[in-house]
């Protein structure tokens, strides 16, 4: 039982820093905030956008492997 366990968490980890590579990164960051950005087609279809899924996704392999490490320390 243990074994799979370990064998699901490095999948998730590989899985997580893959997801998490393959975002573009925020590149506006403070000064996006202080100046404002403009309202644009692209900025109102962001959830449906491949960044918002991959954004999504990055909270559930986060949260499968807190889980996952919580478990594996119990057991």
């Amino acid at each position: 039982m243990r074994n799979v366990l370990v064998i699901i968490h490095l999948v998730v980890c590989v899985a997580l820093v893959a997801v998490v590579m393959i975002q573009s990164g925020k590149a506006s960051g403070l000064s996006g905030a202080l100046g404002g950005s403009s309202d644009s087609y692209l900025a109102r279809n962001k959830a449906k956008s491949l960044d918002a899924k991959l954004a999504n996704s990055t909270k559930w392999f986060a949260a499968a492997f807190l889980i996952l490490t919580i478990v594996l320390n119990i057991i």
